[in-house]
Parts: structure tokens; C-alpha cells; sequence
């Protein structure tokens, strides 16, 4: 199944801003490739699977409260146990407060904010 793409879709709450400018930390989008990563071994293998490691992590663009972001999941390598994935973040709607409290507009072209490589493992089958 090499090939496959998952992609999830989610609004981060300001609850979740951690810096001035309603930043919000790099952990979180980390958390939601393991979020899609999972998925992807659901469907693939019939299990959650774990992850083994990152090999690569680039933080491209801010990600701020408010945002809605696409969480892409693209497997690149399917070993016996091991799923090598490329993940991306694209900020697709972005809040614009200076135009009012619960303003916001669609990014076209999205924003890339986040990519990764990861590798995921599977345990064997029975």
C-alpha cells in the first residue's frame, strides 16, 4: 500500500496558544502527525502501530490559534514491519482579528507549516 494518503483536518483552539501572537508550539503539530501516522497503520495493518523515530523536521511557518490545518500522512516505504511516511502541514484557514473578534479567512495557496519524514512500526503478524 505504498502510496496510500491519509489526511485529517483540524481547528486548533486557543487553548492551545503558548507564545505572544497566539503562537502555538511546535509540539502540537508533531502530536498530529502521530495522530494521522496512527490511521495510516490502521489501514494499512489492522493496528495502531508505534513510532520508531523522525528523521527530519522542518518548521516552515507559524501556526497560531484559530488556524485550520490539513495534516497530510503519504507512505513513501513499506519494509516488513516498517512504514517510512512523509508528513505535511498546511495552514488552509488563518483568523484575521484585526477585521473582528470571530474573523477569518481561506488561504489559497495554503501555507506549508510543518513537514516531516517519520518512520512507524507494526508489530509482526500472527
Amino acid at each position: 500500500m505504498k502510496d496510500l494518503v491519509v489526511t485529517h483536518r483540524r481547528y486548533v483552539p486557543y487553548s492551545h496558544a503558548h507564545y505572544g501572537g497566539n503562537l502555538v508550539d511546535g509540539a502540537y503539530v508533531i502530536g498530529l502527525f502521530g495522530d494521522v501516522a496512527t490511521e495510516v497503520c490502521i489501514r494499512m495493518d489492522g493496528d495502531e502501530g508505534l513510532f520508531a523515530s523522525y528523521q527530519d523536521i522542518q518548521f516552515r511557518a507559524p501556526v497560531r490559534a484559530g488556524d485550520v490545518l490539513d495534516i497530510e500522512a503519504r507512505v513513501v516505504d513499506v519494509g516488513n514491519r516498517s512504514r517510512v511516511i512523509e508528513f505535511e502541514c498546511r495552514v488552509v484557514c488563518r483568523s484575521r482579528p484585526q477585521h473582528g473578534a470571530s474573523a477569518a479567512e481561506v488561504l489559497d495557496p495554503p501555507v506549508v507549516a510543518t513537514t516531516a519524514i517519520g518512520t512507524v512500526v507494526v508489530p509482526p503478524k500472527p
